[in-house]
Protein backbone atom coordinates (compact mmCIF):
# COMPACT_ATOMS: atom_id res chain seq x y z
CA UNK A 1 0.00 0.00 0.00
CA UNK A 2 3.04 2.87 0.40
CA UNK A 3 4.16 1.67 -2.77
CA UNK A 4 1.05 3.29 -4.54
CA UNK A 5 0.23 6.22 -1.53
CA UNK A 6 2.58 8.53 -3.41
CA UNK A 7 1.25 7.39 -6.70
CA UNK A 8 -2.10 8.63 -5.48
CA UNK A 9 -1.07 11.85 -4.26
CA UNK A 10 0.40 12.70 -7.26
CA UNK A 11 -2.83 11.61 -8.90
CA UNK A 12 -5.07 13.82 -7.24
CA UNK A 13 -2.54 17.24 -7.30
CA UNK A 14 -2.58 16.51 -11.10
CA UNK A 15 -6.40 16.44 -10.52
CA UNK A 16 -6.82 19.25 -9.14
CA UNK A 17 -4.29 20.65 -11.76
CA UNK A 18 -6.25 19.87 -14.53
CA UNK A 19 -9.47 20.95 -13.07
CA UNK A 20 -7.90 24.50 -13.08
CA UNK A 21 -6.28 23.65 -16.16
CA UNK A 22 -9.52 23.68 -17.58
CA UNK A 23 -11.12 26.17 -15.46
CA UNK A 24 -8.28 28.64 -16.88
CA UNK A 25 -8.59 27.65 -20.69
CA UNK A 26 -12.29 27.76 -20.82
CA UNK A 27 -11.78 31.83 -19.47
CA UNK A 28 -9.50 32.42 -22.00
CA UNK A 29 -11.41 30.86 -24.46
CA UNK A 30 -14.47 32.57 -23.62
CA UNK A 31 -13.03 36.01 -23.16
CA UNK A 32 -10.82 35.22 -26.69
CA UNK A 33 -14.41 34.51 -28.13
CA UNK A 34 -15.61 37.74 -27.14
CA UNK A 35 -12.72 39.74 -28.38
CA UNK A 36 -13.11 38.12 -31.46
CA UNK A 37 -16.68 37.94 -31.70
CA UNK A 38 -16.73 34.67 -32.73
CA UNK A 39 -20.00 32.50 -33.49
CA UNK A 40 -20.96 30.71 -30.53
CA UNK A 41 -21.99 27.53 -33.09
CA UNK A 42 -18.09 27.61 -33.24
CA UNK A 43 -17.25 28.49 -30.36
CA UNK A 44 -18.11 25.34 -28.50
CA UNK A 45 -16.58 23.18 -31.33
CA UNK A 46 -13.20 25.17 -29.33
CA UNK A 47 -14.11 24.81 -26.95
CA UNK A 48 -15.46 20.64 -27.21
CA UNK A 49 -12.11 20.61 -29.18
CA UNK A 50 -9.73 22.31 -26.39
CA UNK A 51 -11.11 19.89 -23.67
CA UNK A 52 -10.39 17.21 -25.47
CA UNK A 53 -6.46 17.97 -26.12
CA UNK A 54 -6.39 18.50 -22.20
CA UNK A 55 -8.18 15.50 -21.06
CA UNK A 56 -5.61 13.86 -23.26
CA UNK A 57 -2.80 15.25 -21.55
CA UNK A 58 -4.56 14.99 -18.51
CA UNK A 59 -4.53 10.81 -18.79
CA UNK A 60 -0.96 10.89 -20.29
CA UNK A 61 0.78 12.52 -17.33
CA UNK A 62 -1.77 9.49 -15.22
CA UNK A 63 -0.61 6.76 -16.98
CA UNK A 64 3.44 8.11 -16.71
CA UNK A 65 2.46 8.55 -12.64
CA UNK A 66 1.27 4.75 -12.71
CA UNK A 67 4.07 3.23 -14.54
CA UNK A 68 3.14 3.07 -17.90
CA UNK A 69 6.32 2.95 -20.55
CA UNK A 70 5.80 5.11 -22.95
CA UNK A 71 7.34 3.09 -25.33
CA UNK A 72 4.25 0.96 -24.57
CA UNK A 73 1.97 3.66 -24.49
CA UNK A 74 3.17 5.12 -28.08
CA UNK A 75 2.63 1.20 -29.36
CA UNK A 76 -0.95 1.18 -28.11
CA UNK A 77 -1.45 5.03 -29.51
CA UNK A 78 0.14 3.93 -33.03
CA UNK A 79 -2.21 0.58 -33.15
CA UNK A 80 -5.16 2.77 -31.71
CA UNK A 81 -5.03 4.99 -34.48
CA UNK A 82 -3.64 2.00 -37.14
CA UNK A 83 -7.29 0.36 -36.61
CA UNK A 84 -9.30 3.53 -36.62
CA UNK A 85 -7.18 4.94 -39.77
CA UNK A 86 -7.96 1.07 -41.58
CA UNK A 87 -11.76 1.34 -40.18
CA UNK A 88 -12.27 4.76 -41.94
CA UNK A 89 -11.00 4.11 -44.85
CA UNK A 90 -12.90 0.80 -45.34
CA UNK A 91 -15.92 3.67 -44.05
CA UNK A 92 -15.48 5.86 -46.91
CA UNK A 93 -18.81 7.89 -45.83
CA UNK A 94 -17.09 8.60 -42.35
CA UNK A 95 -14.01 9.75 -43.57
CA UNK A 96 -15.93 11.62 -45.40
CA UNK A 97 -18.42 13.19 -43.18
CA UNK A 98 -15.45 14.45 -40.85
CA UNK A 99 -13.56 16.30 -43.35
CA UNK A 100 -17.65 17.62 -44.49
CA UNK A 101 -17.51 18.87 -40.66
CA UNK A 102 -13.80 20.52 -40.69
CA UNK A 103 -15.14 22.45 -44.49
CA UNK A 104 -18.35 23.60 -42.61
CA UNK A 105 -16.19 24.74 -39.55
CA UNK A 106 -14.30 27.09 -41.22
CA UNK A 107 -16.20 27.55 -44.84
CA UNK A 108 -20.15 27.36 -44.71
CA UNK A 109 -22.23 30.38 -43.87
CA UNK A 110 -24.66 28.52 -41.98
CA UNK A 111 -25.07 27.79 -37.96
CA UNK A 112 -26.86 26.45 -34.93
CA UNK A 113 -30.42 28.42 -34.85
CA UNK A 114 -30.34 29.21 -38.65
CA UNK A 115 -33.66 27.98 -40.22
CA UNK A 116 -32.23 26.38 -43.57
CA UNK A 117 -33.75 24.25 -46.39
CA UNK A 118 -32.47 21.21 -48.00
CA UNK A 119 -32.89 20.84 -52.04
CA UNK A 120 -33.44 16.83 -52.51
CA UNK A 121 -34.98 17.66 -55.87
CA UNK A 122 -36.91 19.66 -57.97
CA UNK A 123 -40.04 19.38 -55.81
CA UNK A 124 -39.07 18.16 -52.65
CA UNK A 125 -36.72 19.84 -49.96
CA UNK A 126 -35.90 19.23 -45.89
CA UNK A 127 -36.76 22.72 -44.25
CA UNK A 128 -35.38 22.72 -40.34
CA UNK A 129 -33.52 24.82 -37.72
CA UNK A 130 -30.40 23.97 -37.31
CA UNK A 131 -29.89 22.45 -33.45
CA UNK A 132 -26.30 21.08 -33.44
CA UNK A 133 -23.38 20.80 -35.80
CA UNK A 134 -21.59 17.68 -34.66
CA UNK A 135 -18.10 15.48 -36.01
CA UNK A 136 -20.46 12.98 -38.08
CA UNK A 137 -24.10 14.68 -38.47
CA UNK A 138 -25.74 17.83 -38.50
CA UNK A 139 -29.27 17.70 -36.18
CA UNK A 140 -32.27 19.56 -37.71
CA UNK A 141 -35.62 20.30 -36.32
CA UNK A 142 -38.03 20.47 -38.86
CA UNK A 143 -40.19 23.27 -40.05
CA UNK A 144 -44.04 22.71 -39.03
CA UNK A 145 -43.86 19.02 -37.60
CA UNK A 146 -40.90 19.75 -35.09
CA UNK A 147 -39.24 16.17 -35.83
CA UNK A 148 -36.14 16.13 -34.49
CA UNK A 149 -33.96 14.57 -37.77
CA UNK A 150 -30.14 13.68 -38.41
CA UNK A 151 -28.64 14.80 -41.33
CA UNK A 152 -24.68 13.20 -42.44
CA UNK A 153 -22.18 16.36 -42.59
CA UNK A 154 -21.47 15.53 -46.27
CA UNK A 155 -25.01 16.72 -46.99
CA UNK A 156 -24.15 19.92 -46.90
CA UNK A 157 -21.63 19.87 -49.21
CA UNK A 158 -23.20 17.65 -51.77
CA UNK A 159 -26.75 19.37 -51.53
CA UNK A 160 -28.02 22.70 -52.43
CA UNK A 161 -28.66 24.61 -48.98
CA UNK A 162 -30.90 27.22 -48.78
CA UNK A 163 -30.83 29.64 -45.86
CA UNK A 164 -34.27 30.44 -44.64
CA UNK A 165 -33.77 32.44 -41.89
CA UNK A 166 -30.53 32.82 -40.08
CA UNK A 167 -30.21 33.07 -35.82
CA UNK A 168 -29.30 36.83 -36.04
CA UNK A 169 -33.28 37.43 -37.76
CA UNK A 170 -34.70 35.93 -35.37
CA UNK A 171 -32.80 37.90 -32.75
CA UNK A 172 -33.64 41.32 -34.16
CA UNK A 173 -36.98 40.56 -34.43
CA UNK A 174 -37.45 40.16 -30.81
Amino acid sequence: MEIYYSKIIESVVVLILFVFARLITQKLINRTIKRQLIQKSRSQIIKKAISFIIILIFLTILLVIWGVKQSDLAVFVGSVLTVIGVAMFAQWSILSNITASIVLFFNHSVKIGDTIAIMEGKEYEIQGKILDIGLFFITLETVGTSEEITLPNNTFLQKTIRKVASSADVINQL
